[in-house]
């Protein structure tokens, strides 16, 4: 009696080990694209979401990382972002209509998160539709996360 997948006719070195089952290629874990979320902020959504804010109809906070609200959706905005790039049909439109213009009309909102935030200041305001106001955060607050695996 033989064992399964033993060719009891293949010479010894070539004859399989009973090793259980044989293992499946596994995919690998895509890669995140980028390491933080004000790596996301400052590179991609400052510059791809542009638009008029004079802290009347719209509102933002250079300082965005100071508000915990808006931590918490902006990392939500990233990671959607990133989970839906790697689907090359509709992955891009889903998270701007599902993602990322609900949660920037209510980050945007004269009554969101950033209402405490100085609107007469200019460092919070854009009136030319260009990046979003943006200051860095202090050094370590956001972590590159692929560097930590």
């Amino acid at each position: 009696m033989t064992d399964w997948g033993v060719d009891e006719f293949a010479p010894p070195d070539l004859q399989a080990e009973d090793s259980g089952p044989a293992e499946q290629d596994t995919p690998a874990e895509p890669t995140l694209y980028f390491g933080s979320v004000d790596e996301f902020v400052r590179e991609y959504l400052r510059n791809a979401y542009r638009r008029r804010i004079d802290g009347k109809h719209r509102v933002w906070a250079a300082r965005w990382w100071e508000y915990d609200e808006a931590v918490i959706r902006l990392e939500a905005l990233w990671r959607s972002w990133e989970h839906l790039r790697q689907d090359p049909s509709t992955g891009m439109s889903v998270w701007w209509r599902d993602h990322a213009d609900h949660h920037m009309s209510v980050l945007m909102d004269p009554q969101g998160p950033f209402y405490a935030a100085e609107a007469a200041s200019r460092e919070n305001q854009e009136v030319k539709g260009g990046p979003l106001p943006y200051e860095a955060p202090p050094p370590g607050l956001f972590p590159d996360v692929r560097s930590s695996s």
